[in-house]
């Protein structure tokens, strides 16, 4: 019987020594650290050859550098995107461009010399070239040195592989120092199973971004980030010898915080746009002014774009200008681009040259004619034409500024589809950004309504005082009041000055009632087959509109157009200017 037993109780302590051994084996699989090293390329999403990854501040970003020739470039968009946006690219002409308040910073695409009024300045390498991109397109890289001139930045290169840490004012290291205790790595994930990114040493220096429970996610010397076990890390106070963060200072590059000066009037301007469609229509001047009061800016039509050259048509008079000298008006000629319609605005404005031309020749005819200033009216511009006209308004910017000559940009009331216009920009270069606050609803509108309800005006200057600072502001105001005739499915309006809109009302004994929702005066009638409406401008209306133009506190008020108000609409207008 005993022998019988001992074979059965050798095989279970057997069983239970190979049991034991297997559960060992898988205890020590699970908690012992693996050796899986991760694919650094494939980390960094870089493909080798030229391709840098970027960690900005302490953050992997999805955009790359290129390492060309020895030198770090950033693709344009990229330093767009986190260093300085006012970086301008002449595709056309193959230019970088900058521009300061009273220069423009140029320099050939490919070469080695940017230029300035005052000479040409060697640098030793490309300040940008062309390369083809991932996905083969071409596409401008700007380098990283050259883009130190204009923004405040620093970055620190590493190899194996490729990438640069980069700090901006913005963009800081923000985690506390830690030093390694003991020889360990820095792991992907937090985990003793994720692979292993980089090995560390006992004293070792790390950032600390984030702390957990048993793990924390750490930057190492060199700008890897991933994770290391908390019993690994000390508390160290000094500073990682390789990643410390760069002292960024405010006005440490060459180009970066320029004082952009600004012609302020110490008064509210009160603006008023002469229509002159000819030479002719100068000698309306005194007639249109008649019965006009507290008005100190004129800005005839005199201007428009008419090929796509950069020239354009010229109704100026020395004698007009003089005459309102007289009156005590500064005159402020206007430039439009619509009224030929063969113009191609974009056309114009993508080419550096052309736009030279167009501001030398508008600025001498400004100084010819003895103009106070200049007011640009472009309009309906395609989004790809956006870029190009706030490069022709900085340029144009600076021989103004130079001369004394106060510029004015006209633009619709803020929506998205008019970001492109960038306001913001205006703001910085121009001396006045107005709100062309009417034609809300225009001819050829899906329905009938106001040309400017109150609240649409409203929703204009809030939102351009968001952009632009109050004090270069001016609100227009519509001397126009729209009839609208609906008949079947049909829809017309005519746009009529304010007595002949009160006479029309009159005629059709067309009942008015103030209405509350666009703080204007309404009047509908059904005539057979025929459906009026009007929303009238007149005293109450435009009192309302001025009424919030004060409450925001913005710089003045213009008005379409002089001989479609009446003449009492003058009496509210001083009423505003002396508020």
């Amino acid at each position: 019987m005993k022998k019988k037993i001992i074979p059965i109780l050798i095989a279970i302590v057997l069983i239970i020594i190979v049991g034991g051994f297997s559960v060992g084996l898988k205890l020590l699989d699970k908690y012992s650290y693996s050796k899986e090293r991760a694919d650094l390329e494939e980390y960094f999403s870089v493909s080798g050859g030229d391709e840098a990854a970027i960690v900005l501040g302490d953050e992997l970003v999805g955009e790359k550098a290129r390492l060309l020739d020895g030198i770090y470039y950033f693709d344009l968009e990229t330093v767009r995107k986190y260093f300085n946006d006012r970086f301008y690219e002449d595709k056309n002409e193959k230019l970088l461009l900058y521009s300061l308040p009273e220069d423009t910073v140029k320099t050939e695409i490919g070469s080695s010399v940017y230029e300035l009024e005052s000479g040409a300045v060697e640098i030793g390498f490309p300040a940008a070239r062309y390369e083809a991109a991932s996905d083969g397109e071409e596409t401008l890289y700007v380098a990283a040195d050259y883009v130190q001139l204009f923004a405040d930045y620093s970055y620190r290169p590493f190899t194996g592989p490729n990438r640069i840490q980069v700090y901006t004012a913005e963009h800081g290291e923000t985690g506390k120092k830690a030093r390694i205790g003991k020889d360990t790595a820095v792991r992907y994930q937090g985990g003793v199973k994720s692979p292993i990114l980089e090995d560390l040493a006992e004293g070792d220096r790390v950032t600390v971004l984030e702390e957990m429970e048993t793990w924390s996610k750490v930057k190492t010397e060199d700008a890897v980030i991933g994770y290391v076990e908390n019993k690994r890390l000390q508390e160290d106070g000094g500073s990682a010898a390789g990643i410390e963060a760069q002292p960024v200072e405010e006005g440490g590059a060459v180009f970066g915080h320029p004082e952009f000066t600004s012609i302020s009037k110490p008064y509210k301007i009160n603006l008023a746009w002469h229509a002159v469609a000819g030479t002719a229509g100068n000698d309306t001047l005194a007639a249109a002014l008649a019965n006009t009061k507290g008005v100190n800016v004129i800005s005839p039509t005199w201007f428009a774009l008419i090929n796509n050259e950069g020239d354009f048509s010229n109704f100026a008079s020395k004698d007009y200008v003089d005459k309102a000298h007289g009156m005590g008006l500064e005159v402020w000629g206007l430039i439009d681009n619509f009224s030929n319609p063969d113009v191609d605005t974009y056309e114009v404005l993508s080419y550096t040259s052309k736009r030279a031309y167009l501001v030398e020749t508008l600025v001498n005819t400004a100084l010819q004619y003895g103009l106070d200033g200049i007011n640009v009216d472009f309009e309906g511009l395609s989004q790809d034409t956006g870029e190009h006209f706030i490069q022709f308004i900085r340029e144009l910017s600076i021989p103004c500024r130079k001369n004394g000559i106060v510029l004015s940009v006209d633009n619709y009331v803020p929506m998205g589809y008019t970001d492109h216009y960038n306001r913001s920009e205006q703001g910085v270069f121009a001396d006045y950004v107005i709100i062309m606050g009417y034609d809300e609803h225009y001819n050829g509108s899906p329905e009938a309504g106001s040309v400017a309800s109150i609240g649409f005006v409203e929703d204009g200057i809030s939102k351009t005082v968001e952009q632009v600072p109050a004090e270069k502001v001016i609100n227009g105001l519509p001397f126009y009041t729209r009839i609208w005739k609906t008949e079947g499915a049909g829809l017309t309006s005519e746009a009529v000055g304010m007595e002949m809109a009160e006479q029309f009302a009159a005629n059709h004994n067309m009942e008015l009632r103030w209405d509350e929702e666009t703080c204007q005066n309404y009047g509908e009638i059904q005539e057979g087959g025929t459906f009026y409406q009007v929303w009238l401008e007149d005293e109450q209306s435009i009192e309302a509109k001025l009424n919030i133009m004060q409450k925001y506190n913005i710089a003045g008020v213009a008005s379409w157009k002089l001989g479609f108000e009446k003449a009492s609409i003058w009496d509210v207008i001083e009423k505003y200017l002396n508020q």
